[in-house]
């Protein structure tokens, strides 16, 4: 608990500093800057205190996990263990199906369909891509832009 109220009042000294400043007439990214630098020089003087209560605490919470063993809390952990007891009761159960082997001529069906579809010009999604496609009589279109073919000499 001291860490937050170490962290609340570094908060509040760096809103005090952006009041300051803009009271001052500082704007923009120099305000936040300025106010930035001086609430940590004023915590770092006057909040020696809370920053050693804030440092000791952490200290003490570090020691009693590491002596305990734990890293993380008893709840987590029940969690944990109730996640894998029921994951051993399903046992080999899924929910996803796994794939069905294709005959070869089901594949080759499908293969036939994919085909024709690229002959067609329709891409997987069903688009027509003749025009990403060069004209078979040899013409190009015009690179002005004005919409007229050119043919090819």
């Amino acid at each position: 608990m001291p860490l937050v109220v170490y962290s609340l009042l570094r908060l509040a000294l760096l809103v005090a500093a952006v009041v300051a400043g803009w009271a001052v007439g500082m704007r923009g990214w120099l305000l936040v800057v300025v106010a930035t630098v001086v609430a940590w020089a004023v915590s770092y003087l006057v909040l020696n205190g809370r920053r050693a209560a804030a440092a000791t605490w952490l200290a003490e919470r570090a020691e009693r996990r590491r002596a305990s063993g734990r890293r993380i809390s008893a709840h987590v952990d029940a969690d944990d263990a109730a996640e894998d007891a029921e994951a051993e009761r399903l046992g080999s159960r899924s929910t996803v199906p796994a794939p069905q082997p294709r005959s070869h001529g089901q594949a080759e069906a499908e293969q036939h369909a994919v085909g024709e579809l690229e002959r067609a010009g329709r891409g997987e999604d069903g688009a027509q891509q003749d025009a990403a496609r060069p004209e078979q009589d040899g013409s190009h279109e015009d690179p002005g832009g004005d919409g007229q073919q050119q043919h090819q000499q």
